[in-house]
């Protein structure tokens, strides 16, 4: 089994909020535990507060609406 190299939090960044999805203002998501491996719970949910994005977490995952569209939980 091969490790993975180490990941900067500038690199995680850009990966995440550069991808099409997020371009687009759509969702993306995360597991949490690769989020706190590699840059942290605090500075991952401050830069999407920076970025004016909701994070919703759920089942292990971070769900990060790449909009500032209003969330309305349906059931």
């Amino acid at each position: 089994m091969s490790a993975m190299p180490p990941i900067s939090p500038q690199q995680f960044f850009l990966e995440l909020f550069g991808s099409q999805a997020a371009a687009r203002g759509a969702i993306v998501r995360r597991k949490v535990r690769d989020v706190e491996r590699y840059i942290g719970h605090e500075a991952f949910l401050a830069e999407a507060k920076r970025r004016g994005f909701p994070v919703v977490e759920n089942a292990g995952q971070f769900v990060i609406f790449c909009n500032n569209e209003p969330i309305r939980r349906l059931s």
